[in-house]
């Protein structure tokens, strides 16, 4: 990949609206597919709207809890400034909250792009909206339903989304309730369109106004947290990579992937079981913290007679 087409492909994947664009057209590819393949509305009374609305909302709940679950960045300021069981080992300042809520808003903002578009797109099909509000159409107006009981009026009105046989007179009907439910599903879906559109909008202008950075400040942030995660990620597999190789080595003798072995340790029963304790966090005041299976006792000379090693001669 040549350096141009590596820089804009790096720049893409931390725009932000290139990412929404790209959430909210998975979104809809999916919506379609679970629609064609799922979705089969009971037309049966008492059962059609729990059906429709389980479809219309649950999805966009799984995604918006998907959606802050799958970003590390919440995990992060959990654990950085919401997390009270580990001590606090500084004092956070104000400026550091207040980006920690700037940074929080962001995420979700993001979260919310695919439960969102999953309800827009779902109330402009308006399959799921007909199928639950079938049973609560007002055909008082309707003279095909003058000698008929109410529950056969609701057995019929809850048989409309599946285009069941009717009698003639009730084709009319079942035609203008389609068209009605379809019209109040679209104008659902453009007004929750809108509001998004217009939350966003404001939600975003009123963040930089309360925003403590600069707009140039704000860019060097986020170009700032991007470069910390990349160069941290880079440092810490190759630090525990290191790290490992030494305990191992001390543990074991050797190297793995040395062909030239010549001399080898027998761990002893001690450190098979300090091995299998895990200690992996820094807590407290401990100047420093062991961050393995391998215990700190792995990395103290052996004390004579609790181990032994053994030369391997050619």
């Amino acid at each position: 990949m040549s350096p141009a087409l590596g820089n804009t492909v790096s720049s893409l994947q931390r725009s932000g609206t290139f990412i929404n664009t790209l959430i909210a057209a998975l979104t809809i590819c999916g919506q379609q597919l679970f629609s064609s393949f799922t979705f089969s509305c009971p037309c049966q009374v008492g059962k059609n709207f729990y059906y429709g609305s389980a479809f219309l909302i649950i999805p966009a709940l799984i995604l918006l809890v998907a959606g802050f679950a799958l970003r590390s960045q919440t995990w992060t300021i959990t654990s950085e400034y919401c997390c009270s069981c580990v001590p606090q080992l500084r004092r956070i300042s104000l400026l550091e909250r207040r980006l920690a809520c700037l940074h929080f808003f962001s995420i979700t903002g993001r979260a919310l792009v695919a439960p969102l578009t999953w309800l827009a797109v779902t109330l402009l099909t308006g399959t799921y909206y007909e199928c639950a509000a079938s049973e609560f159409v007002s055909v008082g107006r309707y003279r095909a339903f003058d000698n008929i009981s109410a529950g056969e009026r609701q057995e019929i009105l809850a048989g409309f989304p599946c285009c069941r046989s009717v009698p003639s007179n009730m084709i009319p009907v079942r035609d203008e309730v389609a068209l009605l439910h379809r019209y109040q599903s679209q104008m659902l879906g453009w007004i929750l369109i809108t509001l998004a559109t217009i939350t966003a909008l404001v939600s975003y202008s009123l963040a930089r106004c309360c925003s403590p950075l600069t707009s140039l400040q704000h860019r060097y942030w986020t170009n700032h947290l991007h470069n910390e995660r990349e160069l941290f990620e880079q440092a810490a597999a190759q630090h525990s990579r290191l790290l490992i190789l030494q305990r191992i080595k001390k543990l074991f003798g050797f190297i793995p992937g040395n062909e030239d072995v010549r001399h080898i340790h027998i761990p002893s029963c001690q450190d098979w079981r300090d091995m299998s304790v895990p200690s992996f966090l820094c807590m407290g005041n401990d100047v420093q913290g062991n961050y393995s299976f391998l215990g700190g006792r792995v990395d103290e000379d052996n004390e004579e007679g609790r181990s032994g090693d053994i030369e391997l001669k050619s």
